[in-house]
């Protein structure tokens, strides 16, 4: 083990680690989705049990004291989540690399590193003090009424709708610079001649968006927009730092709030109410979810599916 098996000895180490880290907690939380444990259901006086699909059946079950109501609801709007913060950071990235590499434009490196301050702060940093500003007693709302221009404070995280709307668009400013970044390589690779001959052909700036930049983009980045939505299924930080969720709302049970998301109200479910069981059968159903709309995306890239065709 220690001379012509070396090889398998430092293997050992890592492969030791990712069994003990990564894949004994999901074997332990998959198990804790078929049991009752809660806070109600703990050692030493009353252990827990082995429930079946107990917990599944809650899940999905709607009225009642049946979960299924308020996961259909935040399923949907963590998906519609996920489809505006993936799309409308990859479009507006790629917009403003267009703009910044267009020839004419002055001072590219200065709007480069204005864009790239805003992910150079940390989020943790970042979100919390935007979440602060835009607060009732924020700098927003003391201004706005200080100047006259509203009469009382606007609810940006009261508001169910505003809030949604306020969280895609805070995401949008903090995600846009990273999609520059790549999107500004990409655009240099793309080779010149097919422009001009465009141009030549009578093409408009548009069409020559069109049918000559968006498809090499997309052919390219495909698996970046795959794995950027499903980063954002998951995306905690930009949820929980803004408004932890919030509003409350009676509707919805298990202390859901009006913007969680699926990642979110599991974190609720565990840290907050102790259900423990129910955030596993939560974090089993985000893998589902998660799992099928890659394998499916992921089967009908053309990055995947025609990689040579492209070229």
């Amino acid at each position: 083990m220690l001379d012509h098996n070396f090889d398998k000895t430092l293997l050992a180490i890592p492969v030791f680690g990712v069994f003990l880290f990564v894949v004994v907690p999901i074997v332990f939380m998959i198990l804790v989705a078929f049991t009752n444990y809660d806070m109600n259901h703990q050692p030493p006086t009353n252990l827990f049990t082995w429930v079946g699909f107990e917990n599944f059946k809650n899940l999905l079950s709607i009225g009642g004291s049946g979960f299924g109501s308020t996961f259909f609801t935040v399923l949907g709007w963590t998906l519609v989540w996920a489809f505006f913060a993936t799309f409308l950071n990859y479009f507006g990235g790629m917009a403003v690399a267009i703009l910044i590499n267009k020839k004419g434009i002055k001072f590219k490196k200065l709007w480069r590193t204005i864009l790239v301050m805003t992910i150079a702060v940390p989020q943790f940093v970042s979100l919390l003090y935007i979440g602060k500003m835009f607060a009732r007693d924020g700098l927003v709302n003391g201004y706005l009424m200080k100047w006259g221009v509203i009469d009382q404070a606007i609810p940006f995280w009261t508001d169910p709708t505003l809030a949604k709307i306020m969280i895609i668009v805070i995401n949008v400013w903090v995600g846009i610079p990273y999609v520059m970044l790549i999107t500004t390589g990409l655009l240099m690779n793309i080779p010149e001649d097919l422009y001009e001959s465009a141009r030549i052909d009578g093409a408009n700036p548009w069409q020559m968006f069109v049918k000559i930049t968006l498809p090499y983009m997309l052919f390219v980045t495909g698996p970046y927009l795959l794995t950027s939505f499903t980063g954002n299924l998951n995306n905690f930080n930009v949820i929980y730092l803004l408004n932890t969720g919030s509003p409350l709302s009676t509707e919805l049970t298990g202390g859901a709030g009006r913007t969680d998301l699926l990642i979110t109200w599991l974190y609720k479910l565990t840290v907050n109410d102790t259900n423990y069981r129910m955030a596993a059968v939560i974090g089993i159903m985000v893998f589902v979810v998660t799992a099928v709309i890659s394998l499916v995306v992921y089967n009908v890239l053309p990055s995947v599916k025609d990689e040579e065709g492209f070229q």
